[in-house]
């Protein structure tokens, strides 16, 4: 089975000139989905986790089943004023404009040992706005982990002293 062959690519979305790489057809199938989250953790095989963090708001569906997994808390990433509670913030840019990310000041503990996962690494920024984040509450990075890369977009550099993975690259 070819997880690829569960993205679908959708012309000039979310503005004229983007190709989007659509996950939904991936998490409606169980059986590809769980192809993917098996691929996901078999690169994360013998590393202790204590959180997983998604970013807002694919981030979420996958990092919630790694967190399961790895009997690990989840942390979701939120874009402002969607958090109850306090907060820190990182700003980053997109490939289409820009935008900031906010986590709960108690999400993490120093020393922590944390993976961050998000669906695609693309220009690199908002990954590097979460890793800030979890740097700034004292917790280590394990690993930053995608369900695919666009690597025409060279995201890789903004985050190259950390570990990183994915699923499928482009």
């Amino acid at each position: 089975m070819k997880i690829e062959n569960y993205i679908r690519d959708i012309q000039d979305f979310p503005k004229e000139g983007i190709l989007f790489k659509d996950i939904t057809p991936l998490l409606n199938d169980p059986i590809a989905r769980t192809k993917c989250l098996s691929i996901l953790l078999e690169s994360l095989k013998g590393q202790k986790i204590d959180k997983v963090v998604g970013a807002e708001s694919r981030g979420f569906f996958f990092g919630m089943l790694l967190a399961n997994e790895l009997k690990a808390g989840f942390i979701p990433v939120r874009k402002p004023k969607k958090l109850p509670y306090d907060i820190i913030s990182a700003s980053y840019e997109l490939e289409y404009g820009f935008d900031s990310l906010e986590m709960h000041t108690d999400a993490i503990q120093k020393g922590d040992r944390v993976l961050i996962h998000d669906d695609v690494l693309a220009t690199g920024g908002t990954a590097k706005a979460v890793c800030e984040l979890v740097e700034k509450l004292g917790g280590e990075i394990v690993q930053c982990n995608f369900l695919m890369e666009l690597s025409f977009l060279n995201g890789r550099e903004k985050i190259k002293k950390y570990p990183i993975f994915a699923a499928l690259t482009y």
